[in-house]
């Protein structure tokens, strides 16, 4: 499963990756007078990585990740 990792501390906050996210996984949060882009819902994003391509800055990474084991009790 692949997952946007951000470089917070050089996110602008321009929100193309936001606009470009199918799904809709990702936002932008407020901190302090600065906006970056978060992944606020892990569990929806498809890893189709347009965040990734679509970032001007270069700050947004795709990372490979374990899928949570879905065993049933």
């Amino acid at each position: 499963m692949l997952l946007p990792r951000i470089d917070t501390p050089r996110c602008t906050g321009c929100g193309w990756c936001v606009a470009a996210c199918p799904p809709h996984v990702l936002s932008l949060q407020a901190d302090g007078w600065r906006k970056h882009s978060v992944l606020h819902d892990a569990s929806g994003c498809t890893g189709c990585s347009q965040c990734e391509r679509r970032c001007p800055f270069g700050v947004i990474s795709m990372v490979k990740i374990k899928k949570p084991d879905q065993r049933q009790a």
